[in-house]
């Protein structure tokens, strides 16, 4: 098991949980020859393997991961019916929260519905909108719900990274308002040091 500092995520949701921040410190370090911005990071444990993952496609971090959320999550939830992953923002060879879903879920036996959720059309990075009210303009309608699949349940939402809780909140929204879920959590692996 990964060492985790579990906290709280505010949201729509009735509850959400994160497990650790995803960097511990980052200092400046100068510019690289390309111009662009280095820093030294620290990552927590569960950041150092999401950023394996996310970024270095090393899915052998994924039992890890796996097992450390479904850990986490039965000690911290009633029971839940199902596992919806928050859909990719763009496209990768390995999609992390898809493939950690399935994993979590196949954990928790649980249904995991990666298509229960999905966006209505394309919209920009939400890393590189940094104001709140644009990310819920740009967020809004983007969501549609499969009511058959959810309506009626208790649904885990499930991201890799917390930020703002924009898009989570987008969604949560969706899953009320059009899905009818009885119930929804928030649950991520990581969330960032400070809202932004």
């Amino acid at each position: 098991m990964v060492e985790i500092q579990p906290a709280r995520i505010p949201g729509r949701w009735r509850d959400g949980r994160a497990l650790h921040v995803h960097t511990v410190s980052s200092t400046y370090v100068g510019e690289d020859e390309f111009g662009r911005s280095r820093f030294d990071t620290t990552r927590s444990a569960v950041g150092e393997l999401l950023y394996r993952l996310k970024y270095k496609g090393d899915e052998g971090v994924v039992a890890d991961l796996a097992d450390t959320a479904a850990s986490f999550v039965r000690s911290w939830l009633p029971a839940v019916d199902v596992l919806l992953p928050v859909p990719p923002s763009r496209t990768r060879a390995v999609q992390p929260v898809l493939v950690l879903a399935a994993a979590i879920a196949d954990r928790l036996g649980v249904e995991c519905c990666p298509d229960c959720v999905r966006r209505t059309r394309e919209v920009p990075e939400l890393k590189d909108v940094f104001g709140y009210d644009e990310r819920w303009q740009l967020l809004e309608g983007l969501h549609d719900v499969l009511r058959p699949r959810v309506q009626g349940r208790k649904v885990l939402l499930f991201d890799d990274l917390f930020r703002s809780g924009a898009t989570m909140n987008s969604i949560t929204v969706a899953l009320y308002e059009q899905g009818h879920a009885a119930d929804v959590f928030a649950f991520t692996l990581t969330r960032t040091r400070s809202k932004g």
